[in-house]
């Protein structure tokens, strides 16, 4: 996004008026050129609902009587050309139904793309799903510099909807096109450039004189290439098709999730022939809806809106101090500054600040800052060698080492240098804040801020409240939170909090079976066969092994049924320094060997249940202590937090539809110990 763009609001964005007998869409016309904005109403962001593809198809047949020079559609809104289609308008679709109305937009489309006049969309910001084949299915597409395009819908479990396969699969390379649909994935400014995506990517200064060169015939298209010539026969695009399946069965095995192979299957078949292809995409997309793997996805869209609702209104923060730069500290302290918070931190070790510098670098690049961007951030994270920012800071968030002593005694140290009404959170994990709260500067203003490793890539932080702490001062935070584009969880002190007591148990079963004997890999494989991002196994040695014992400790003292006792192996390997992958060492010895990411294809059920049962009934067992406020906060923070099967739902929803858990755990129990006996909460799950 360019400099301007970042400063105007949406109605500075265009003057022009609404346009006859729309919510939705402004009109304007100038030398010839008729432009229509889409400025949907009532919201800061452009969604492609049913209202606004109704008011287009008036617009262009207005449009095709009044015999425009060229017809522009550009965004009202300052964040970009638009991120959607309208999921709340779709969801609840099925079969006949899914189809008429599928069949309506593409029908919208269709004529935007055979009118006479040259059709130009100008796209900003964000330009996904439905937004982007709205711009696809013009004759030229202008980005302005900072733009980012892409299908994310198979992250619900569809595929494009509204024309994207095949148009896309026309306009660029195929293999390119099919990447970025299989994947989800954007293509920034250069990138879709190159790709052929956009025919033209300039400053917003330079926009006018693009569109008259479209309008003129003097804006040219590069085409899909040599590889889109070839591609024409289906044995071509056969081979290629067996490639993009295999790799997508690594990525996302075809039972667990249908649309990659539908997308696939769509390209091979028909891949020569757009209007076959047309309606293929409209069958399978509507298919695919009714999946369960759908149904569950856009279950998780809704929940992470739910979260940000948890999160509304102004923090009232504009300064944040950080005391800690190792990595967490680093990462916190370089995402408040990329979200545009002035942020000092502070460490004794001068090198550890240097790392962090380094650190915000590396983040900033990875998410394709433009230069002036990335100096921006910079220039608003300062490192404090002198802790000055203590005084000045609205928002202090301690990140130490999880030692009680020397949390108490930063503490101590604040009490006088923290300016009234400013707020101190902790990044703890494992310690309670109510043995912290009492040697805060004020109990009232102090709460837990828990941000998951790495920052710049998991969007849940929980903020834990305690029995001193302000409502008002969990408000700020939650507020904080979702200001920093990251999704609160709200919830209790507990041992563990949320999401690392419900975790806890995956990784700790996974260690007392290897104390059985049974195989690492074996473990690791039949977990990422049910879903999860990572093995138990694996994810012990990424946590720490160190941090896993410390984990254990704390929840083995804080739970009305206690923990089981880790192995005497365990303590023994963390005093040897066999602390995990940080260490090069730990369950598995990363100098000769590399943990499995491949799924078992034939897994042990009893072994997926030893794994994720526990987990289900931690769950029951957070939502009965009311540590969170409802299941969906729970599921939500599992999945954000964790990467918790999505597909499946959350812990909570797949014990629901499992409908067997308590009967499973009571088996488990008489085989395997009390730590499995079903909570009491099941008796009130429903």
């Amino acid at each position: 996004m360019t400099d301007v763009l970042d400063k105007i609001t949406p109605d500075e964005t265009t003057d022009a008026p609404k346009a006859p007998e729309t919510r939705h869409w402004r009109r304007e016309e100038r030398d010839g050129i008729l432009t229509l904005w889409l400025d949907c109403a009532d919201t800061g962001t452009n969604v492609i609902s049913e209202a606004v593809l109704l008011e287009l198809d008036s617009l262009l047949d207005a449009a095709k009587q009044a015999q425009p020079r060229a017809l522009v559609i550009r965004s009202a809104k300052p964040g970009g050309f638009g991120a959607g289609a309208d999921i709340e308008g779709f969801a609840d679709l099925r079969g006949d139904q899914a189809i008429s109305k599928l069949e309506q937009g593409h029908a919208v489309l269709d004529k935007l793309a055979a009118l006479p006049a040259p059709t130009v969309a100008v796209v900003h910001g964000t330009t996904l799903g439905g937004a982007f084949e709205v711009a696809l299915a013009c004759d030229h597409r202008i980005g302005v510099e900072g733009v980012k395009l892409g299908f994310p819908e198979i992250q619900l479990g569809l595929h494009p909807g509204l024309g994207g396969t095949f148009r896309l699969t026309s306009l660029i390379d195929p293999v390119e096109a099919m990447q970025l649909m299989l994947t989800g994935k954007t293509a920034h400014d250069r990138k879709a450039r190159k790709l052929g995506i956009l025919d033209a990517l300039v400053p917003e200064r330079h926009v006018d004189a693009a569109i008259e060169a479209a309008a003129t015939g003097k804006l040219d298209h590069s085409g899909g290439g040599l590889r889109a010539s070839a591609l024409r026969t289906r044995a071509a695009r056969a081979i290629a098709a067996a490639r993009m399946r295999t790799e997508s069965e690594k990525q996302a095995p075809r039972k667990h999730f249908p649309a990659p192979f539908a997308l696939i299957d769509l390209w091979e078949d028909h891949g020569s022939d757009p209007v076959a292809m047309q309606k293929a995409e409209i069958a399978s997309f509507a298919a695919l809806l009714d999946s369960a793997t759908a149904q569950n996805l856009i279950r998780v869209f809704f929940l992470r809106q739910r979260l940000k609702s948890a999160g509304r209104g102004d923090d009232g923060i504009s300064h944040v101090h950080v005391i800690g730069a190792g990595a967490m500290g680093g990462e916190i302290a370089a995402w408040a500054a990329l979200q545009g918070k002035q942020v000092t931190i502070e460490d004794l070790d001068l090198d550890a600040l240097g790392k962090t510098i380094c650190r915000a670098a590396r983040v900033y690049e990875k998410k394709h800052l433009s230069g002036i961007e990335a100096r921006d951030a910079m220039d608003r994270l300062m490192p404090d060698p002198d802790r000055l920012g203590r005084a000045r800071a609205d928002l202090v968030i301690e990140s130490g080492p999880e030692k009680r002593g020397v949390k108490e005694e930063i503490y101590a140290e604040l009490t006088t240098a923290m300016k009234p009404g400013a707020i101190l959170a902790t990044n703890t994990s494992s310690l309670p804040l109510g043995s912290l709260a009492d040697a805060a500067p004020d109990p009232a203003r102090f709460a837990g801020l828990h941000f998951f490793n790495p920052v710049s890539k998991m969007p849940l932080v929980e903020v834990v409240s305690h029995d001193l702490a302000a409502q008002g001062t969990l408000d700020q935070l939650a507020a904080f939170t979702t200001g920093l584009d990251r999704l609160p969880a709200r919830v209790t002190d507990y041992p563990g909090f949320l999401v690392n007591r419900v975790l806890a148990p995956y990784m700790m079963e996974a260690i007392l079976m290897l104390d059985e004997g049974q195989d690492k890999v074996v473990i690791d494989r039949a977990a990422l066969a049910f879903g999860m991002p990572m093995g138990p196994v694996t994810l012990a040695d990424q946590v720490g092994l160190d941090i896993c014992l410390d984990v254990a400790t704390s929840l083995r003292e804080g739970l009305d049924v206690p923990v089981a006792e880790t192995p005497d192996w365990l303590r023994k390997k963390v005093e040897d320094g066999e602390t995990g992958k940080k260490a090069g060492k730990g369950l598995y010895d990363y100098d000769s060997e590399t943990p499995p990411v491949e799924p078992e294809s034939d897994p042990d059920q009893q072994v997926i249940d030893r794994l994720i049962l526990p987990m289900c009934n931690a769950a029951v067992e957070v939502l009965r202590k009311r540590v969170a406020p409802d299941a969906d906060t729970i599921d939500a923070a599992m999945i954000f937090g964790t990467g918790w099967a999505p597909f499946r739902g959350g812990p909570l929803h797949y014990a629901r539809l499992r409908g067997d858990v308590p009967d499973v755990l009571r088996r488990l129990a008489e085989q395997h110990g009390p730590r499995f006996t079903p909570d009491p909460g099941w008796d009130h799950l429903g």
